[in-house]
């Protein structure tokens, strides 16, 4: 078995030494494509590709991968006859062609520099070799040496080192000279997706019409045409690595409108995975969007909340603000209609039609990855016409207790709308507390929280007071 490896070795040493000629395979070959994409700048691609190999050792150069691809992932398959190939070696040429590039993997060479006389138009050409290209070139001539170019450099060849994109070149012993059936797959950066939600929330803010779109971004420095996606929604861990830098930047938006339909969920481990029905095309410096999900006229609760601070409770404090915004939620339970799936996390966007028919932006929130029948919760923002004063009226230490002390709150609400609403109160409270007298009942919402749900007239306010005794 040991004589066996070291032979396979010896070939492999032997056709890159002896300039064995090179085998390239081209999206032209793809046969299969297929994508699955996670949340953090990750993705899975398996490449299936119709290759011709001769039998023994062949070099084979895999060409439009990805630039971000992972090389220690790669795995190397006949699909047809898994015993028909072995992989000896491989290596990822990131190193890409450019005149800098080319400049700096001649150093050491013989070049002929072109130089054309601006008045006759004459070409002459005369050998030199490179000797730096750090900030500029060094040339030497066979009677001086120069820095800077005075015209253009002529170069035998290009490098087997240096590509025009991305290659994954591989030592390969086949059983037989055929075409292949082989399947590259990887790991690779620079393909990341992410859910956003668009909703249009009615008139009585008590329904609302939701759609999700699964937003693709792909700066992986390739192209992955007709492919199959599929997207992972969790917390997959990932042992944290340096990865290259992003060879490319943002492209443009493209946004590929389908029917929600086509989008397939089923659980994976302790994961979510979608599948789009159909393939498509995922270009380098895109942002694609496919649809995720449609669900019309889904039930939503509106609220309008007031939350304290445990300060004010540890000492005297006086007035506590003034015009404090009440903050604006709504929510809903993913059940029912078209909901009651799990909901990737993501951004979500309401709009609310004007009275012309015009829908305006309202507000937005990220929510968290949902289970299915959890409740969505989202802050649109703060209320115009509803805000409070609060002030501390009284703080005093409990006479012949330890660290126990009380104090006493007053809590004006004002409403300037021409409806009744109800702004739910939340206090914080610290320590071992309890609720001496109040205007209102309240509820302990938990421990170390009381609710009150209070009604403020059409134009009008509401005082809430309380005073509560707190042991530390």
């Amino acid at each position: 078995m040991k004589l066996a490896l070291i032979i396979s070795l010896l070939f492999a040493s032997h056709a890159y030494a002896t300039g064995m000629d090179e085998k390239t395979t081209t999206l032209a070959d793809q046969r299969e494509l297929a994508l699955t994409i996670y949340n953090d700048d990750l993705a899975l691609v398996k490449d299936q590709r119709k290759v011709g190999l001769s039998a023994d050792t062949n070099r084979l150069a895999w060409r439009d991968v990805s630039a971000r691809i992972r090389p220690e992932t790669a795995l190397l398959r006949n699909i047809n006859d898994a015993a028909g190939i072995r992989l000896l070696e491989q290596n990822f040429d990131y190193d890409l062609l450019t005149p800098q590039k080319l400049l700096e993997k001649n150093v050491g060479n013989s070049v002929t520099v072109v130089k054309t006389n601006p008045v006759t138009g004459t070409e002459t050409r005369e050998t030199a070799t490179i000797l730096a290209a750090n900030s500029g070139v060094v040339l030497k001539y066979a009677d001086r040496v120069e820095t800077g170019i005075n015209g253009r450099i002529v170069y035998a060849g290009v490098p087997d080192n240096l590509r025009d994109q991305p290659t994954l070149t591989m030592t390969v012993i086949a059983n037989k000279a055929a075409s292949q059936n082989l399947e590259l797959s990887y790991l690779t950066g620079g393909l990341s997706w992410r859910a956003d939600y668009v909703a249009e929330l009615g008139a009585n803010d008590t329904k609302m019409d939701l759609n999700g779109w699964v937003t693709i971004n792909n700066q992986s420095g390739t192209s992955y045409p007709n492919a199959k996606l599929q997207f992972v929604a969790g917390d997959v861990h990932r042992v944290s690595e340096q990865l290259r830098p992003e060879m490319v930047a943002r492209g443009a938006m493209s946004v590929a409108k389908v029917d929600s339909a086509n989008m397939a969920q089923e659980g994976l481990f302790e994961y979510h995975l979608y599948s789009l029905g159909r393939t498509t095309t995922l270009n380098n410096q895109q942002t694609k969007q496919v649809a995720l999900l449609t669900a019309p006229q889904i039930s939503v609760r509106k609220t309008l909340e007031l939350r304290g601070a445990e300060y004010y409770y540890q000492g005297a404090t006086g007035d506590l603000g003034q015009k404090l915004k009440a903050s604006v939620y709504i929510s809903f339970d993913n059940k029912g209609g078209n909901l009651g799936v799990p909901l990737p996390k993501g951004i979500m966007r309401i709009y609310q039609k004007d009275n012309a028919g015009n829908a305006q932006f309202i507000g937005e929130d990220s929510i968290d990855h949902t289970a299915k029948n959890d409740t969505v919760r989202l802050k649109l923002g703060d209320a115009f016409d509803v805000y409070a004063d609060k002030k501390q009226t009284d703080f005093q230490k409990v006479a012949g207790a330890r660290n126990s002390y009380e104090s006493a709150y007053q809590i004006i609400l004002h409403n300037a709308k021409a409806t009744a609403v109800t702004v739910s109160v939340f206090e914080p409270i610290p320590g071992d507390w309890s609720i001496l007298s109040e205007s209102q009942p309240h509820i302990k919402a938990n421990a170390n929280t009381a609710m009150w749900s209070v009604i403020i007239p059409a134009e009008g306010q509401t005082s809430l007071t309380y005073r509560v005794r707190v042991k530390y």
